[in-house]
């Protein structure tokens, strides 16, 4: 599994390390209504969704850090509430955008995180703190219901996550959810993009290069099967390694989590610029 690669790479990202890496830590949103741009991950259970911004995180503080929680064995969804991450940029301040992590889909109708649950979180009527209960939605009625959402609890940009060798195995009961919640975005407006993980794992070779992940035949026939099955453009599908077994940060990983990370944030940009 992914041995050929092209001769050329089919996406240059390792050339804008650097100036990407500018970009994400001087950004701030023009519109004067909103302090942080939200970012809502969403995916199957097991994807990495809570290692993706483990790992952005990473990249952004200079160290491998672990600060959202997560269990690889479980075979359920780790993540229990609406989690809201900040990042500090220094001991004073944060960067200008917020991730949202939530718990994952699964197969069964009872299990998992209720797609209903994900359209309220896009509107911006749950809490951050939320804990999902997937057996009953949350109700305008409830408590924790927000009546009155502002444009700083809505979600801006939608981001779907994936491990790359699960594509062409995720059930059509958990795509038809990811379906559903992707409609639901595209009706309000919401941009979106998708993250395929573990790619090392789908191509050992790249384990100690992941500067040609962008060459390898494999991804790029995955990347297609994706963009058949949500519906998502090729070139809003992102190939990322989260950091697992490292101990220190390295650019080649960096450098494709700093490129999706930017194309997020241009997207939220331009979704909050069109209001």
């Amino acid at each position: 599994m992914g041995g050929a690669y092209f001769s050329q790479p089919w996406r240059a990202v390792t050339e804008n390390y650097q100036e990407n890496l500018k970009f994400v830590k001087s950004y701030q949103p023009q519109n004067q209504n909103v302090k942080h741009l939200r970012i809502l991950i969403h995916g199957p259970v097991g994807s990495g969704k809570s290692s993706f911004f483990n790992s952005v995180e990473s990249v952004l503080t200079g160290r491998v850090t672990g600060r959202a929680l997560t269990d690889a064995i479980s075979g359920r969804s780790f993540t229990q509430k609406y989690t809201a991450y900040k990042i500090h940029k220094d001991p004073d301040s944060f960067y200008s955008f917020i991730f949202n992590d939530i718990m994952g889909f699964e197969q069964k109708t009872n299990k998992g995180v209720d797609v209903e649950d994900v359209k309220l979180a896009m509107r911006g009527h749950l809490p951050d703190g939320y804990k999902f209960n997937p057996e009953a939605q949350l109700q305008e009625t409830d408590e924790d219901y927000n009546p009155a959402p502002t444009l700083d609890d809505r979600v801006h940009v939608l981001v779907c996550v994936i491990p790359v060798a699960s594509v062409s195995l995720i059930s059509e009961e958990v795509v038809q959810k990811m379906r559903e919640v992707r409609l639901a975005a595209t009706e309000m407006g919401i941009p979106q993009l998708a993250i395929l993980t573990k790619v090392d794992e789908a191509c050992p070779k790249l384990k100690t290069n992941m500067n040609k992940v962008y060459t390898n035949k494999y991804l790029k026939e995955q990347v297609d099967k994706f963009n058949m099955l949500l519906g998502i453009p090729p070139n809003c599908i992102f190939l990322v390694k989260n950091y697992h077994s490292e101990t220190n940060t390295k650019d080649d990983i960096n450098a494709l989590i700093l490129s999706a990370l930017k194309q997020m944030i241009t997207f939220g940009e331009d979704f909050l610029n069109n209001l």
